[in-house]
């Protein structure tokens, strides 16, 4: 008597119509990231020469230049500076107007907080004139606090508008506990209130971060030399030789490196405003 032994069915990948659609989206979406890196990696006459996949002389000399020459690296430590300056300052402003409106009914909220929206809606071409002859005149021009208080104008309105969202799920019971208990309102929202929100001000953080660090037109009206941040300086590459396309192409790989860890830290954060459908 022998005991067959059960028939055991391979299951092959069969791709479907959104794998596929998705893998082609993904593709198109990381070819010209790959080609950045490319590009980086190559010398300026093997760039300008035939057309290749890969580098044939890899060389790191673009890189080198970017991290040795001050008129680069500054670039990125200037941005560094008003971009974290910014988000500093737009958290501390729209966490407490935040709450006001989340919390409160005053005569007009709704259309103080329309009008917060409507800064957001504008372009920063709009103010860029404004900005520069009252900076010029206060003695601002080209410090990294004028760049940062010109994003603010942008930073605050979403944040806002983020936070009060994640506010209004917190329910007010927890207010009213923490106050019977003899906590200020101070201890209160830093000990208790802002723990409970940790994702929504993470969500904030990251919009307020990506805006500032990307944004050219103001940045690079209200700065010169001291301020310049990466973005003016990658646009002023044109010398007596041309356009120097390799460490062209290094600032933009370094200038997504801090963009992507940004993201990699607040994925959560990021999914859970999307799963309360306030971003």
């Amino acid at each position: 008597m022998t005991i067959e032994k059960p028939r055991t069915t391979s299951r092959r990948f069969r791709p479907t119509g959104g794998a596929v659609v998705m893998g082609i989206y993904l593709l198109f979406l990381m070819l010209p990231i790959y080609w950045l890196l490319n590009m980086s990696l190559k010398t300026n006459s093997e760039i300008l020469g035939a057309f290749s996949l890969f580098p044939r002389n890899l060389t790191f000399a673009n890189y080198e230049t970017i991290l040795t020459d001050p008129s680069w690296y500054m670039g990125y430590v200037n941005t560094l500076i008003y971009v974290v300056m910014n988000t500093t300052l737009s958290l501390a402003v729209a966490l407490p107007a935040a709450y006001a409106f989340s919390r409160y009914s005053f005569m007009g909220d709704k259309h103080l907080f329309f009008w917060l929206l409507t800064n957001r809606m504008a372009p920063p071409a709009v103010f860029a004139l404004p900005f520069f002859q009252l900076y010029s005149s206060v003695g601002l021009f080209d410090t990294h606090i004028a760049v940062a208080l010109a994003h603010t104008l942008f930073n605050v309105p979403l944040a806002v508008w983020i936070l009060e969202g994640f506010m209004r799920g917190v329910p007010k019971e927890i207010d009213e506990t923490a106050y019977i208990d003899g906590y200020s309102f101070p201890a209160f929202f830093v000990k208790i209130f802002t723990p409970l929100i940790a994702s929504g001000i993470g969500v904030a953080a990251f919009f307020c971060f990506m805006f500032s660090w990307v944004e050219l037109l103001l940045s690079r009206t209200l700065t010169s030399v001291d301020a310049k941040p990466i973005a003016a300086t990658m646009t002023r590459t044109v010398g007596a030789a041309g356009v120097d396309w390799g460490v062209l192409a290094a600032a933009g790989v370094l200038t997504i490196v801090p963009g992507a860890l940004v993201i990699y830290f607040v994925r959560n954060y990021i999914a859970k405003g999307f799963a309360l459908g306030r971003v």
